[in-house]
C-alpha cells in the first residue's frame, strides 16, 4: 500500500511536467484518465511553456520526457520502436528524442575508475582528458591514452593495451544511476500491471512484457561488461572483413562501471559536405552500410540496434566504424526466414505468401480471415509498384504493415519492431548521403545469393526434414501438455466474471487516493 502510494505522488509530479510542456495525450491510454488530465492541468495552474505550444504531440513527448530525467529518455526511445502503442507519427518524432544530459565532474568519473579498476587513474592512463566528449542519460565519455606496461611478447597486430600505449575512449555509468532506473521502472512496472488488469483489450500489446523487456534491457546496458561482450561478439562476425571497425576492447580496464575501447577517429556518417570534401564515395558508402546491415540481421541475425549517426563514422580508409553497443537486436533463424519470404512476397507482388508467412508463424491468430488479411496486405503492397526506387521506404512497408496487423490481433513482435526502428535510422542516413538511390537495391546481390542459400528448395528440404526431427521430438511433451492446457482454459473461464467484479474493486479506491493527494499537493503549492 505504502509503495503504491509513492508511485501514486510521482504520477502527480509527472502529470503536472507533461501539462507543462502540453504533453497529457499518453494519461489517455489510462483508465478515468479525464479526470486525472483535468488535476494535471489544475496543478500546472494551466500553463503551457511558449517554446512547446507549435510543436507536434510527439515532439512535446520528447522535451517533456527529457526534462524527467534519464529512465524516461529510455522510455521514450523505447516507445519510438513500438508505433503500434503510439502511433506512427509520435514513435518518428520519438526516434529524435536526444540521449544527452549536463556531464557530471570529472573528480567523480575518476573516483569511479578508481574504484571499479582497482588502480590510480596515473597507473592506468598516461592522460586522461578530464572534459567529456559526450555526455548521455546513462554514461559519458573520456578519450585517454593508456599507460605503458612493458611486456616481452609486443603483439602489434593485435590492441594489445599491455606493450605500447593506446589510444582509447573510456565509457563511465553515471553515479547512481542503477538507484534511479530502480525507482523509475518499478512504477513503469506497476502502472502495466494496472492496466492490464483493468484494461482487458490491451493485452495482446504485452504492456507488463514489454516494460519487463525493457528493464532487462537497461539492466544489460547498465552493466558495462555486457556491452564489451556485445562488441567483441559483433567484432568477431565481421572479423574477416577490413572495412566494418567494431573498436576492439581493452578487457584491462573494462568492469561493470567502466569500459575501454579502442578510439575510433573518422568523420561522422551524416556529415556529407565533410565526406565530399574528404573524397569518399557516397554511393558506395551507402552500398557498403546496406550490406553490413543485411549480413548482420540475415546471416548473423545479431544487429546493431542504435545507428543514429552519431554512432557510425567513416575512416580515412573508407571504411565504416560503429560504436555504442548498449543496444542491440538478435533475430532467431526461424523469424529471419519468415522476414525474408514476407518481404520476397511483397517484391514479387505474392500476397498470398505474405498472408501464409503470417499465419504460419502465429503472428496472426488462425481464427482470423486469410482472404481479408491478404486483402489488407495487398493494399499495403500495391503503391509500391511504379514508385521510384529511391522512393520505397521498406522500414516505412513494416510499419505499415504493423499497423494493420493491429486489426487482425497480431501478437506484437519486439524484436521485429526494433528491427524496424535500426532500418528507418539506417534508410534515413542513406537518403542523407545518396538521395537517389536505394540502399536496399544496391545490396540486391547479396540479398539474391542469400535467398538461393537459404530460401531455395535445397535448403526448403533440409530444414523441412529438421523440423520433422524435431516436432518428434516435442510430440511426447506436447501430448502430457494437452491436459494441463484444457484444465486451465476451464479454470480461466470460470476466473473470468470475478476478474471483472475485482477490477472494479482497485480502481476506485486507487482513483480517490489520487484525487485526495492530488488536492494536498494542489495546496501545497498554491
Amino acid at each position: 500500500m505504502i509503495h503504491s502510494l509513492i508511485h501514486i505522488c510521482r504520477i502527480i509530479k509527472i502529470s503536472r511536467t507533461l501539462a507543462s510542456h502540453d504533453a497529457l495525450f499518453p494519461l489517455d491510454w489510462l483508465p478515468l484518465s479525464k479526470g486525472l488530465i483535468l488535476m494535471a492541468r489544475l496543478l500546472s495552474g494551466f500553463r503551457v511553456k511558449k517554446d512547446c505550444r507549435t510543436l507536434r504531440p510527439g515532439q512535446k513527448l520528447a522535451i517533456a520526457l527529457q526534462k524527467l530525467g534519464p529512465s524516461f529518455i529510455k522510455f521514450g526511445q523505447m516507445l519510438s520502436t513500438r508505433p503500434d502503442l503510439v502511433g506512427n507519427e509520435i514513435a518518428s518524432d520519438l526516434t529524435h528524442l536526444q540521449d544527452n544530459l549536463p556531464p557530471f565532474s570529472s573528480l567523480k568519473a575518476i573516483e569511479i575508475i578508481e574504484s571499479e579498476l582497482g588502480s590510480s587513474i596515473s597507473d592506468l592512463f598516461e592522460s586522461f582528458d578530464k572534459k567529456p566528449v559526450a555526455a548521455a542519460s546513462i554514461a559519458q565519455v573520456h578519450f585517454a591514452v593508456t599507460r605503458t606496461i612493458n611486456s616481452e611478447n609486443d603483439e602489434t597486430d593485435r590492441f594489445d593495451t599491455k606493450s605500447i600505449p593506446r589510444e582509447v575512449a573510456v565509457k563511465i555509468l553515471r553515479p547512481n544511476i542503477e538507484r534511479d532506473f530502480k525507482r523509475d521502472t518499478d512504477l513503469f512496472l506497476w502502472v502495466a500491471k494496472i492496466l492490464e488488469f483493468v484494461m482487458p483489450k490491451i493485452r495482446r500489446l504485452h504492456p507488463v512484457a514489454s516494460v519487463e523487456t525493457f528493464i532487462e534491457t537497461v539492466n544489460l546496458e547498465m552493466d558495462l561488461r555486457m556491452e564489451a561482450s556485445a562488441a567483441a561478439e559483433l567484432r568477431e562476425n565481421f572479423s574477416n572483413d577490413n572495412k566494418y571497425i567494431v573498436p576492439n576492447i581493452d578487457w584491462e580496464r573494462t568492469s561493470r562501471r567502466v569500459l575501454t575501447t579502442e578510439r575510433i577517429e573518422g568523420i561522422p556518417i551524416h556529415d556529407v559536405e565533410e565526406l565530399r570534401e574528404a573524397g569518399h564515395d557516397l554511393e558506395n558508402l551507402v552500398k557498403r552500410a546496406s550490406e553490413n546491415f543485411f549480413r548482420q540481421v540475415f546471416r548473423d541475425g545479431y544487429f546493431h540496434a542504435d545507428m543514429h549517426p552519431g554512432n557510425a563514422f567513416v575512416l580515412n580508409d573508407s571504411s565504416l566504424a560503429v560504436v555504442d553497443f548498449g543496444i542491440m537486436g538478435r533475430i532467431d533463424k526461424e523469424t529471419r526466414h519468415y522476414l525474408a519470404d514476407m518481404l520476397l512476397g511483397f517484391v514479387m507482388g505474392d500476397y498470398d505468401l505474405v498472408a501464409d508467412v503470417h499465419f504460419r508463424a502465429g503472428y496472426v491468430p488462425a481464427n482470423k480471415d486469410r482472404q481479408a488479411f491478404k486483402l489488407a496486405v495487398r493494399a499495403i503492397g500495391e503503391p509500391i509498384f511504379g514508385q521510384a526506387s529511391s522512393d520505397i521506404s521498406i522500414a516505412r512497408l513494416l510499419a505499415q504493415l504493423f499497423q494493420v496487423t493491429q486489426q487482425f490481433d497480431m501478437e506484437t513482435q519486439p524484436q521485429l519492431l526494433l528491427l524496424q526502428k535500426t532500418m528507418l535510422l539506417a534508410e534515413g542516413v542513406g537518403r542523407q548521403l545518396a538521395p537517389n538511390t536505394n540502399m536496399w537495391q544496391l545490396s540486391q546481390p547479396l540479398i539474391e545469393e542469400w535467398m538461393k542459400e537459404n530460401r531455395g528448395p535445397e535448403a526448403k528440404l533440409i530444414e523441412v526434414t529438421t523440423n520433422t526431427l524435431n516436432a518428434l521430438e516435442r510430440l511426447p511433451k506436447a501430448i502430457s501438455n494437452l491436459e494441463n492446457i484444457t484444465s486451465k482454459t476451464i479454470i480461466d473461464r470460470l476466473d473470468l466474471k470475478k476478474k471483472d467484479t475485482q477490477r472494479l474493486l482497485v480502481i476506485w479506491p486507487l482513483w480517490f487516493a489520487i484525487g485526495l493527494l492530488a488536492v494536498l499537493f494542489w495546496l501545497k503549492h498554491y
